[in-house]
């Protein structure tokens, strides 16, 4: 016994202090050179208050965000997609302007003369001679397909952040409620969602579009939000309902509902917020989704109406003229691929950025 006690005592001397997050109660014996005790909870960076510094220095610690960032720098892929994204996106918004004042052409612009009626290809003035007034050539109607192109990037990219957004409100919403409340309540909204799976995505939308059809142009293309984005948040409510179910226990939740807290302030205000990473990767991977069933509907007529252009409207008029004007297809379709795959990639960058456990990067 008293062996025993010997050798306790010299571990105890040999060793530094363990303690729970706060001031020690009396002071570490035997020290190790280069270890720091953390008396405040916010220096501590994980469970123990011991931590190593090199040259007796506190080392700092790192939010999820900073990590998460650095995985999703680290993806090639990921990074290629979003300088792709970007890019496309201020092209989109500050092309037509500068193109308009650098050449006098705006996207709807028709020559008044009549051998300019007709489509010309890239770099190539009326005459036949090199020219940088057009370089992706013209339309049927003489107009500039640069000008064009860019102009449905802001339809198409518009049409798919508007209706990814509605979809959001709708589907966190409609699953947090679901997945909070439970019983019977969650019963009720989950069959009514799987009732919804069974019918076909499009032919809802189609019908929408068809019952509230609007005479003018930009009232169609409210109309495409409301219909897109009421029928492409299911899947949003399912992820958001499965993330509540697995949180609303949480000691968090609990403290919140021994306060007094309300329920709406607590599916809302503490639930919600922590769903927060899948959602932003799902969100993500429906904008180029709500952009190619654009793009379908377009070539159906139901999608974006003259004067306004999509990329897929102006794809739907190239393909009737693919064997003489080529480039009516192939500069819409291009553009319309790339930013469909940027897109995609980083949606899946987000997706292993902001997963804990992914490690690969």
């Amino acid at each position: 016994m008293e062996e025993d006690k010997q050798t306790t005592h010299s571990r105890t001397q040999a060793e530094p202090a363990y303690t729970p997050l706060g001031t020690p109660s009396t002071t570490p014996v035997g020290l190790r050179e280069g270890d720091i005790i953390h008396t405040s909870p916010e220096l501590a960076v994980g469970e123990a208050d011991v931590r190593f510094a090199e040259r007796g220095e506190i080392v700092s610690g790192s939010s999820l965000g900073r990590d998460a960032w650095r995985r999703l720098l680290k993806n090639r892929l990921a990074v290629f997609g979003m300088i792709v994204v970007i890019l496309v996106t201020l092209a989109s918004i500050l092309g037509p302007f500068i193109i308009h004042k650098a050449t006098g052409y705006t996207p709807d612009y028709i020559p008044t003369e009549v051998g300019l009626l007709k489509s010309f290809p890239p770099f190539t003035s009326p005459n036949g001679a090199f020219s940088w007034k057009h370089p992706m050539g013209t339309d049927n109607q003489g107009r500039d397909l640069l000008a064009r192109v860019l102009q449905g990037g802001q339809i198409s990219l518009m049409v798919g952040i508007i209706s990814t957004l509605v979809s959001l409100i709708i589907g966190v919403s409609y699953g947090a409620v679901a997945g909070y409340l439970g019983g019977r309540v969650d019963n009720v909204l989950m069959r009514l969602v799987d009732v919804l799976y069974s019918l076909p995505y499009v032919i809802i939308v189609i019908v929408l579009l068809s019952m509230f059809r609007s005479q003018t142009a930009r009232g169609q293309l409210v109309l495409l939000f409301v219909a897109l984005g009421s029928v492409s948040w299911l899947t949003m409510a399912r992820i958001v309902r499965g993330q509540v179910l697995s949180l609303k226990n949480q000691e968090f939740v609990l403290a919140a509902r021994a306060t007094g807290v309300s329920t709406p302030r607590i599916i809302f205000r503490h639930l919600v917020p922590n769903t927060l990473g899948p959602v932003i990767v799902y969100a993500t991977l429906t904008i180029p989704t709500v952009m190619l069933t654009e793009a379908f509907l377009s070539f159906l007529g139901f999608g974006v109406q003259p004067p306004l252009a999509s990329w897929g409207s102006l794809a739907s008029d190239g393909i009737q003229n693919i064997a003489i004007f080529p480039w009516q297809l192939i500069f819409p379709g291009i553009t319309m691929a790339l930013t469909l795959f940027s897109l995609n990639f980083l949606g899946d960058g987000l997706r292993d950025a902001l997963d804990p456990q992914m490690r690969k990067f």
